[in-house]
């Protein structure tokens, strides 16, 4: 599976940078999620579909990684975050659309 990460304007992988801040336990966990992804290896993983065609992935605690299957071998990670609530904070679920969106319009496709 060929993944490929949301950067910001500036070049910076934020989806990287958000797993390198968090304590090396956690770390190690999100590694491991992108790998099983990259490998495709969704069986080991835990991830649901979030909103429409964009699903979540969880890894150790409260951490998720947002992200849309773009065909059956290319997958787009959008954002990353810790989950503090039930549900997904605002400002995290305003990213993740305004993400999708702007993929979206790149690709000639719909995900929300």
């Amino acid at each position: 599976m060929n993944l490929y990460y949301y950067q910001s304007m500036s070049g910076k992988n934020l989806i990287l940078e958000y797993i390198d801040s968090l304590p090396v336990d956690e770390q190690v966990d999100g590694y491991s999620v992108l790998k099983n992804l990259e490998d495709g290896k969704l069986e080991q993983i835990r991830f649901k579909r979030w909103q429409k065609k964009i699903y979540e992935v969880y890894f150790y605690k409260h951490n998720r990684i947002f992200y849309v299957t773009i065909d059956k071998n290319t997958m787009y990670l959008l954002h990353a975050c810790r989950k503090q609530k039930n549900k997904t904070e605002k400002k995290d679920k305003k990213i993740v659309e305004t993400r999708a969106k702007e993929l979206g319009v790149m690709l000639g496709k719909s995900f929300i």
